[in-house]
């Protein structure tokens, strides 16, 4: 048997191919005599023939030196050798052709070859020549293959990128995994084949594991519709198979897919609706003409805004953040991905008024995005003097001097928490909500809010606390088993934010369209199940009891509160009851109890702010009327 692992020398396939085309030329003349020459009419051929044969083969050798054929690694050969293959073919015939319009016309009337024979040698060429090195390479890739157990898995996605995962499985000898399925949203596809492979519909999942014992799904839709995709991942999940999938294109190693790229599915996967993408094309307009102001800009939405504003090339972007680590992370991600991306790290805290009037003095930012906030509910149950003194008292002094350097717009982040807040932090962003919205009403500078729910992998989620505990073998903790919680992801919020900074006209506060609520006990079971655990048997899920300030449900908007619709369907206006000009001496009051630190105090201020503010499961319930 050949060695196929091994280097043929050249000159064997130079011979080989030389071999090859003498066959083609010869079974160019069989077909052309159907196969019925008498040895008199081969006798006169061959008088014709044996004066081009010569020829015939020194311009096949130097056509195929010339480009180059026999370099390529036979068992290797790709659609670029074939093109390759088919030019130089092409380029003797031509040659052929030429030259016997030559001979006839000029030398002793004959044409090197009859013009049937051309055709016909040119056709044979290109078929034995390509087809006999795709033989030698599927030989080869079946000599290379693990014999050992395989192991079936089902592909969801008859797509391009689907089929490439299959190739990529095939080819790949140090893994074991074989496509043996392709399941796709597509009816139409239902039935048909890809490669040898059959289609079926995505609610053939439950049979087709059981007809090829598959356990592993891997998804290999890049854009899924964010409705069918959880459909098959909870079928999946219910039947305990593997799931996986296919990395962004832009993650391949040159633009090749590997099957070590393949990943686990996450959680975020599992909440998906469908990715919603804001196109505008005023914000290219906006932000590349404009120096740019992200505070908390080293944070989980900080930096996701940075990411996205960076896109548009910005005059420039100051980062502002009082966490030096993150910073630096920041800064060396943003050096990697955006060399030409002119930005400035600023170490500083939103709270200290200096600090940020220099900043302010030095730079001139034309748009601020404020991200910087203390964030966790139990937290800042614990610390409300420090809750204002950032969320509150930051934001102001942030507002004054946008207002004092002629910012055009301050876009300020807030949460669903600030809505009928139950806890400290809820009612501070609250409050810093008021507060801009009242500047607002001096119309130098242009104040939006924009409010949305949890961000999926932000810092201090529910998921990386999930994640920790099923690592460290459980149990996993919920505080109740009603807990429900909106979800989003981080492009999401952020494009929210930049829609909201070109949508805006000042005053108003950004909602967003969340979809169903996500019960937390069920994120917790389907986290368990994608780890390959069973619930009950090698994990516990225990319930602690709701913390401090914590709701059980939670809103983007107020009773008092309606909507107006945008241009975009899934953003909408909250429309807030008006506050009056007494508020700002209160919140100016709120400021100066935080600096003498009397919790109680400064909690009874904030329930004067906000009067919806009714405390949850926290000691300041006895400050509720």
């Amino acid at each position: 048997m050949l060695k196929l692992k091994q280097n043929t020398p050249r000159w064997v396939v130079t011979f080989l191919d030389l071999f090859i085309h003498l066959c083609a030329l010869a079974f160019a003349y069989l077909i052309r005599f159907d196969l019925k020459a008498d040895f008199s009419l081969i006798q006169s051929e061959w008088e014709v023939l044996s004066k081009s044969l010569w020829l015939f083969i020194v311009v096949k050798l130097l056509v195929f030196q010339l480009f180059q054929i026999q370099k390529g690694l036979v068992r290797y050969t790709s659609t670029e050798d074939l093109k390759r293959i088919f030019i130089a073919e092409l380029s003797c015939s031509l040659f052929f052709l030429i030259s016997g319009l030559i001979r006839f016309y000029y030398i002793d009337g004959y044409f090197l070859f009859p013009m049937s024979v051309l055709i016909i040698e040119f056709l044979a060429s290109v078929l034995f020549v390509v087809g006999g090195r795709f033989v030698i390479k599927l030989l080869y890739l079946e000599s290379i293959k693990d014999k050992g157990i395989h192991e079936s898995v089902i592909i969801y996605g008859a797509g391009v990128s689907g089929l490439i995962t299959k190739r990529t499985l095939e080819k790949d000898t140090r893994n074991n995994q074989i496509g043996v399925a392709f399941i796709d949203d597509n009816e139409k596809l239902s039935g048909s084949r890809i490669e040898g492979i059959n289609v079926y519909s995505t609610k053939q999942l439950k049979k087709l594991k059981e007809e090829f014992q598959a356990n592993t799904l891997i998804v290999a839709i890049q854009n899924p519709e964010g409705e069918k995709l959880q459909t098959v991942l909870d079928e999946a999940i219910s039947l305990k198979m593997e799931v996986q999938k296919v990395p962004n294109p832009k993650s391949w190693i040159n633009g090749m897919f590997s099957s070590k790229q393949l990943k686990k599915i996450r959680i975020e996967d599992l909440l998906g609706r469908e990715v919603i993408e804001l196109k505008n094309d005023e914000l290219m307009k906006e932000l590349s003409s404009s120096t740019i102001l992200v505070t908390g800009a080293a944070g989980s939405i900080g930096s996701g805004l940075v990411d996205q504003i960076a896109r548009y090339q910005p005059k420039r972007i100051i980062l502002l953040d009082q966490a030096e680590s993150p910073m630096y992370d920041l800064q060396f991600e943003l050096n990697h991905q955006f060399p030409s991306l002119s930005f400035e790290s600023v170490i500083g805290d939103i709270s200290n008024e200096e600090r940020m009037h220099k900043l302010f003095d030095h730079f001139r930012p034309e748009i601020v995005f404020h991200a910087a906030a203390y964030k966790h509910v139990p937290m800042m149950e614990l610390n409300p003097a420090e809750a204002i003194q950032t969320n509150v008292k930051g934001t102001k002094i942030l507002a004054n001097l946008s207002m004092e350097f002629g910012v055009k717009k301050f876009i300020m982040i807030s949460t669903d928490k600030a809505v009928n807040p139950t806890n400290v932090m809820g009612a501070s962003k609250r409050i810093a909500e008021i507060y801009v919205q009242k500047m607002n009403e001096h119309q130098k500078t242009h104040f939006i809010t924009t409010r949305f729910g949890n961000v999926l992998g932000s810092n201090g989620s529910v998921i990386p606390l999930f994640q920790k505990q099923i690592e460290n073998g459980g149990p996993v903790t919920i505080t109740d088993e009603r807990i429900t919680r909106f979800f989003m992801t981080i492009p999401e919020a952020c494009q929210l934010v930049l829609e909201a900074a070109t949508m805006g006209k000042g005053g108003e506060i950004f909602v967003f369209e969340m979809g169903k609520s996500v019960k937390i006990v069920d994120l917790a079971k389907k986290m368990i199940q994608l780890s390959g655990l069973e619930l009950g048997k090698d994990i516990e899920l225990t319930f602690t009891g709701l913390r401090p300030g914590e709701k059980l449900y939670e809103e983007l908007l107020a009773n008092e509160e309606n909507t107006m619709p945008t241009h975009h369907q899934k953003i909408l206006i909250a429309k807030t009851r008006a506050e009056n000009d007494e508020q700002l001496t209160s919140i100016q009051t709120l400021i100066d109890l935080s600096v003498e630190q009397n919790n109680d105090a400064i909690v009874s201020q904030m329930k004067k702010i906000v009067p919806e503010f009714i405390s949850n499961n926290s000691e300041y319930q006895k400050l509720d009327k």
